[in-house]
């Protein structure tokens, strides 16, 4: 199995899988926000919700949802700041892991990354980097 990576670029193909695998789970995850209503402790972020309130018709009541899931629908999630952020973190995760896994591929097949691709794909990933860095520091 030849590789066209120094041992440099082995090193930043493992931060990048490290990295990019931390970056998806915690857009998944809907840990952005704690809190409590009704008494029920609830958390949600983006992507995903748990413990939600939802409009019981029977008994003409709002009730707790104590469950997790993701929105219903783009529509949704709650405003127009929290669409973007999802659309935008969705995009980082997304450069972030075509990165890793084109460096992975780089340790399995040689000549396939270069010093040109490498810079390439270093400037990917800090635009993905950017967009996600950026909107935590919101």
């Amino acid at each position: 199995m030849a590789s066209s990576l120094t041992c440099t670029g082995v090193i930043w193909t493992l931060l990048s899988l490290l990295c990019a695998a931390a970056s998806c789970v915690g857009f998944f995850m809907p840990y952005w926000l704690l809190g409590t209503q009704m008494d029920k402790p609830v958390s949600f972020g983006t992507f995903r919700r748990c413990s939600y309130p939802v409009r019981d018709e029977e008994k003409q009541a709002t009730v707790m949802l104590e469950q997790c899931g993701r929105y219903a629908s783009f529509n949704g999630i709650p405003s127009l700041e929290w669409r973007i952020c999802t659309v935008v973190t969705g995009v980082g995760c997304g450069l972030l892991l075509l990165v890793a896994l084109t460096a992975l591929m780089g340790c399995c097949i040689s000549d396939l990354i270069s010093r040109t691709i490498g810079r390439v794909a270093g400037g990917i990933q800090f635009v993905g980097e950017f967009t996600m860095g950026k909107l935590f520091q919101s």
